[in-house]
């Protein structure tokens, strides 16, 4: 029961787009406040709050860098998510797997008609 309740939580930190928005900027590298304010353009207090949302879940951390506070992910809620739903992955696979068999096939040449010579 208390992994259900852990996992339901986790659910719903990731179900709001901001806080998935700012996740998804941390993937890549971390960033300060006003970075990601820019970058969403979300005003300042909008960031702080959903930062500290994230934090208390244990999504981010923060360090220091003389006057500004950097935020990076913290890849276990995320792992906690991925196991969740790891049983379900069997039902999308085959059609991710058939997609990239399709693609493939597209992305090989045409196979060319041999012209023949009329004597």
């Amino acid at each position: 029961m208390e992994y259900t309740k852990r996992v339901e939580s986790v659910f719903e930190i990731i179900a709001e787009p901001n806080r998935r928005a700012i996740l998804s900027l941390l993937v890549s590298s971390q960033q300060s406040v006003g970075e990601i304010e820019r970058q969403l353009g979300m005003p300042q207090p909008t960031v702080s709050k959903h930062l500290r949302v994230l934090r208390e879940a244990g999504f981010v951390e923060s360090t220091v860098d003389a006057q500004r506070r950097l935020y990076r992910l913290k890849a276990e809620p995320l792992q906690e998510v991925e196991a969740w739903l790891a049983p379900f992955r069997r039902f999308w696979s085959a059609h991710v797997d058939a997609l990239e068999r399709h693609l493939d096939r597209m992305d090989r040449p045409a196979p060319r008609k041999r012209k023949t010579r009329r004597g």
